[in-house]
């Protein structure tokens, strides 16, 4: 047969047959493993080959070890090989089991299903961390009240950490340097480096140490470069910077500096913090500066004063995990930019007051968000996307947007007066029970180019903001800044009893079914920022 032939032939039986006879639709599976513990949550990662029409899936059950009763966790997330902005990742199923006890073993079943054969159980086990405590074996270094320069720490270990405090009085540090040190904890000092580009403490290449209960006003707060850190455990700190909410201060081109806690590496926790007055309040790293950004905890703190991102998770690989976050007074709430395959959680997060065109900004192709529970009023649009995803998953979000008030926030603008713009969803993106909603502005919601309602047939739509909640002001205008309000629906609205269950997501809720947004109807508030000591 000549070379033209067999061209001809190529193309005619690809034209008959299409290029699925050479996919392999079967999953072979592989390896299992939970990499870098926390302390509440567990991932899940199974490496796969084959299943190249995405149809297999993971089930996940979960218990503690020596219990009798299996619970149920949420599937696993399907994530199909890919690259992208110089990275990539593996085929898998992936996904983390939430809400767990610090310090306890778990014993996890995965069922494993897939129509075109490969099915099959496997079961590990996994123990989240522990709360970081002072034992009666950690090596206390007291410091006198007064002003210091630099803190120079130096190394402990897992059964003798070296603990550095000012138990009466206060130390004021310009700088601490914990870069290449291993379990050293970091307690109730203060820090003071309001100078250009000044840094508080810094611990690139740190393992397994703590920062807790600092005061720290910096232009960089508390880092973590390259070579990043690991293991490291963030909390109930007050993180301030010298960033105001105005106009010219917004966006990534406005007159704005300074990293609240910015960090990249693995398993890392930051939690219970209350970080004001930065050009990000939290973030992981982008680009070239990113090292193994899995198993990340962003939770429970009390955020405000973003003039670019209130929470930056940006080039995360799997199982970030950004969750029961308040953030007020935000040029971007929550950013995905991008998701390196995911999943990427924002899970029951609170956003009022954000001024740029979408709360989630879900930039650069971003892959695998996984976006639950969340609240958002701002202005312009309400649940907004601007630019190309895929295979991100909604469920059971609240958001009412209104008014642009004409103004170019960051040179961006707000977004359009939508209840719901999501511009390219990607097609193995899914969109339902979310609830949405306007202020004084005519009601539209589209998802992709089609009508919210066509796309999600369990979507509750034209949801009012005096009907959903008790006293709460439209931020319209979005400057000056605006106090927190309390965005708890009321009992007997539209958004109440309303949402879907997901297994290990919305497990307590309190009537006959999950309420849409962070927050169920008559429950308590969930507490933000710093803990007194002792409380954690």
């Amino acid at each position: 047969m000549s070379s033209f032939l067999r061209i001809v032939f190529y193309f005619l039986f690809m034209a008959i047959f299409g290029y699925s006879a050479f996919a392999q639709n079967n999953t072979i599976p592989g390896k299992v493993e939970s990499p870098y513990p926390t302390l509440l949550n567990l991932a899940v990662e199974w490496y796969i080959k084959g299943d190249d029409n995405l149809n297999g899936t993971v089930t996940v059950q979960f218990r503690e070890k020596g219990e009798d009763i299996w619970r149920q966790g949420m599937p696993l997330r399907r994530v199909p090989a890919g690259a992208n902005a110089g990275f990539s990742w593996k085929n898998k199923h992936s996904g983390s089991i939430f809400d767990l006890n610090p310090n306890t073993i778990y014993e996890i079943k995965l069922n494993l299903k897939d129509p075109d054969g490969g099915s099959g159980e496997r079961r590990l086990e996994a123990r989240t961390r522990p709360v970081p405590r002072i034992g009666k074996n950690a090596e206390i270094i007291e410091i006198a009240p007064g002003n210091y320069d630099t803190l120079k720490t130096r190394s402990g270990t897992k059964g003798r950490p070296v603990v550095y405090r000012c138990k009466n009085g206060i130390a004021t540090f310009r700088y601490i340097d914990l870069q290449n040190r291993k379990w050293v904890y970091i307690e109730g000092l203060h820090v003071n480096n309001l100078s250009n580009r000044g840094i508080g403490v810094q611990l690139n290449g740190a393992e397994n140490c703590v920062v807790r209960h600092c005061i720290i006003d910096a232009v960089y707060g508390i880092v973590a470069y390259l070579p990043g850190a690991t293991n490291c455990y963030i909390s109930d700190n007050v993180v301030t910077g010298t960033v105001k909410w105005k106009p010219e201060s917004m966006g990534p081109g406005g007159k704005n500096i300074g990293e609240g806690i910015e960090m990249t590496g693995p398993g890392n926790v930051i939690c219970f913090n209350r970080v004001v007055g930065f050009r990000d309040n939290i973030s992981t790293m982008e680009d070239r500066h990113v090292r193994n950004q899995t198993c990340i905890d962003i939770y429970n703190n009390d955020i405000s004063i973003a003039a670019d991102d209130g929470i930056e998770a940006d080039f995360c690989f799997s199982n970030c995990r950004i969750f029961k976050n308040r953030l007020t007074n935000c040029f971007v709430g929550l950013s995905s930019q991008p998701g390196l395959g995911g999943p990427t959680y924002f899970i029951r997060n609170v956003m009022y007051n954000i001024t740029y065109k979408a709360a989630f900004k879900l930039n650069r192709i971003s892959q695998g968000d996984v976006i639950l529970h969340n609240t958002v009023i701002k202005v312009g649009t309400g649940l907004g996307g601007s630019a190309p995803i895929d295979y991100a998953y909604f469920r059971n979000n609240l958001a009412i947007g209104g008014p642009t008030g004409d103004v170019e926030w960051g040179s961006y603008g707000a977004g359009n007066p939508y209840a719901a713009d999501i511009v390219i969803p990607g097609r193995h993106s899914s969109f339902d029970y979310d609830a949405v909603g306007v202020y004084k502005v005519p009601y539209i919601a589209k998802i992709g180019n089609k009508p919210f309602a066509e796309v999600e047939k369990h979507g509750i739509e034209r949801i009012k903001l005096d009907k959903v909640f008790s006293n709460v002001e439209f931020p319209d205008p979005p400057v000056p800044e605006r106090d927190v309000p309390d965005l708890r629906p009321l009992p007997g609205s539209r958004v109440v009893d309303v949402a879907v269950r997901i297994n290990n997501i919305n497990d307590d809720y309190l009537g006959n079914a999950p309420d849409c947004g962070a927050y169920e109807a008559g429950q308590m508030l969930p507490h933000y920022g710093p803990r007194l000591p002792g409380e954690e």
